[in-house]
């Protein structure tokens, strides 16, 4: 694999197969000197953790790692890998993992210094300058899948386990000091797995593309992340080995995440209760659940996405544009309804009114209605 890079933007990334070499160097950059590794229970014992944990502890750093993360992050979660980093004496956080270890590693280092609760820094207004500032630990984040981009955001996913909501939690300075992206960490992924965090990277960059405000950087970045998807995603399905196909999976995961800060929209607004209720993927969940929302928006959206449509090669326009991704999705295996990801259709009402109070139904191009969501998962289920 001949891709790689050094980048500043939006924080220092160092891109590249074989760099998680450097994980010791990263920790030094950012000034740690006795990191907690946080990941999954899923990877805790796979070879490329216990890789990085050698790394680790040939620098003199230890081999700390905490694994307690469920798929969906609770407080729970967080409590327990908080009163992990203080009774070890950590300094810093590694995250290392899919969305859910980068997330959780993140709140970590922002929790572990604060005395409010986790709550009282939910992205609304203002909130997150209620945090000491001067209490956050440096953190380091490592992806071993191409999807969520938690690796580039200033905001964790934090599934309240009493009211199953999910919640985005913000602060500017939980942006990781340094990234390792290094595509060799992603090879072993399950391709069910592959898939799900692919549409992932697919949805954000497509959502923030169709937002209604003004952000024109994030506009571009958007649009390139999801030919990069177009053009990388099937290969790295066909051939997991493919590292090229799989370097530029992993820059369209990031560059998702850092596009929308332009915005999201329903996928999300829908997606983040089904996973907070039933506990689904949550990259599949937006998968499922893009067309009847390309068909809710397209009043709004027609023209943007044929111009899309353009750019990717894609001939038709809108209609062009929704062929292709009810094409995509076929060819990857994408459930075709949420019913096959064990989505009921009983508690509509209650994940209808969920959706609409989700901070990504701000962001959808059409107002997002408590009936038109229940029309959006009744079309789904």
């Amino acid at each position: 694999m001949v891709l790689s890079a050094n980048w500043s933007y939006p924080t220092a990334i160092r891109f590249g197969a074989g760099r998680i070499k450097e994980l010791a160097e990263a920790c030094g950059a950012a000034g740690i000197k006795r990191p907690l590794l946080v990941t999954d229970k899923g990877l805790a014992a796979l070879p490329i953790t216990q890789n990085a944990l050698d790394i680790l502890e040939a620098a003199g750093l230890g081999r700390a790692i905490f694994s307690e993360v469920d798929p969906n992050p609770t407080e729970i979660n967080l409590e327990a890998g908080v009163t992990a980093f203080k009774a070890g004496d950590h300094d810093g956080v590694i995250g290392f993992g899919g969305g859910s270890g980068l997330d959780l590693g993140k709140l970590v280092a922002f929790m572990a210094g604060q005395t409010r609760p986790v709550w009282d820094f939910e992205d609304v207004d203002d909130w997150w300058t209620r945090a000491n500032a001067n209490a956050i630990y440096p953190n380091i984040a490592v992806p071993t899948t191409a999807g969520t981009g938690s690796e580039v955001g200033r905001a964790g996913v934090l599934t309240n386990s009493k009211s199953h909501v999910k919640k985005v939690i913000f602060h500017p300075k939980i942006l990781p000091s340094v990234v390792i992206c290094d595509p060799e960490l992603t090879v072993g992924m399950p391709q069910i797995i592959t898939v799900g965090t692919g549409m992932d990277a697919f949805a954000h960059c497509l959502e923030a593309f169709s937002s209604p405000f003004y952000h024109p950087m994030s506009q571009g970045i958007a649009l390139e992340g999801m030919r990069l998807v177009k053009e990388s995603l099937p290969k790295v399905v066909s051939d997991p080995e493919d590292l090229e196909a799989r370097g530029y999976m992993m820059s369209a995961a990031a560059m998702g995440a850092t596009a929308f800060q332009k915005g999201l929209g329903a996928v999300h607004a829908l997606s983040h209760p089904i996973g907070a209720v039933y506990n689904t993927h949550h990259g599949m969940t937006n998968a499922v659940v893009i067309p009847p929302v390309l068909r809710f928006n397209r009043p709004a959206i027609e023209d943007k996405l044929a111009q899309a449509a353009n750019y990717l090669g894609i001939s038709g326009g809108f209609n062009g544009f929704y062929d292709y991704v009810m094409q995509l999705r076929e060819e990857l295996g994408v459930p075709d309804r949420l019913r096959e990801l064990g989505v009921g259709s009983d508690r509509i009402d209650a994940l209808a009114q969920m959706a609409v109070e989700d901070p990504t139904a701000g962001g959808n191009p059409v107002e997002l209605t408590v009936d038109a969501a229940k029309r959006l998962f009744e079309e789904s289920i």
